[in-house]
């Protein structure tokens, strides 16, 4: 029996009646569950909501909406200038570590072995067409200087000590003014500042806090 024919039976005063109801589902939740009738001003409040949000200007959301791009604009300019600086230094970084390298591999660390700063200076004289600013540093013993070419010109090498390890700084002038930029490579760390109208780069095998200690100390060094 269906629900409409009970509901027509109910009307009839029908005895049929009382056994729908007893074995309908939806007759027992429709005559036991509770029914709980809307708040009279519920309807006000939805449609006050609704004229609130249609009354905001256009010009504010297109705002919204235009911020949202500049955001995404300059979030996106910044990772390319990232990359586009990273780009630049990673074939003179290549450079700086072959060179490094090579040295430590061959015969050619050293042109002129000497810790004294006052021998390894003059050395450069007449070799290059600036003169290296060679400085003695504490823990960090000097063990000479040679020549290198990087970056497309000639390049001054001081090699200083650290424990047994050796630490190649190469400097060559450059107009560029740049921060401290640290990276690592194949077990190699490697430190770049700009400072003088000159370019460093200092690369070891030495932990990356020795190495930015050394940098430190060459740099307040006389």
């Amino acid at each position: 029996m269906s629900c409409d024919t009970a509901r027509i039976l109910m009307e009839n005063n029908d005895p049929a009646l009382a056994e729908h109801v007893a074995s309908c589902p939806s007759c027992i939740v429709g005559a036991r569950a509770p029914y709980y009738e809307a708040p009279t001003d519920l309807e006000r409040k939805i449609r006050q909501s609704l004229r609130r949000e249609t009354a905001t200007p256009a010009y504010w959301r297109w705002g919204a909406l235009a911020a949202s791009f500049l955001l995404l604009a300059s979030l996106a300019g910044n990772v390319l200038l990232l990359r586009s600086r990273t780009g630049m230094q990673e074939p003179i970084a290549e450079a700086v570590l072959s060179a490094h390298v090579r040295s430590l591999a061959g015969t050619h660390l050293l042109d002129v072995p000497s810790s004294d700063q006052h021998t390894v200076k003059p050395w450069f004289n007449g070799k290059l067409d600036f003169s290296p600013n060679v400085k003695f540093l504490n823990d960090f013993p000097l063990l000479g200087g040679r020549m290198e070419y990087l970056d497309g010109h000639l390049a001054a090498a001081l090699i200083y000590g650290r424990n047994k390890h050796v630490i190649n700084l190469f400097i060559w002038p450059s107009p560029k003014s740049a921060t401290e930029t640290r990276s690592s490579q194949n077990g190699y760390h490697l430190l770049t500042w700009t400072g003088d109208g000159m370019t460093y780069w200092a690369v070891s095998d030495v932990n990356e806090a020795e190495l930015g200690r050394f940098a430190s100390l060459y740099r307040q060094g006389k």
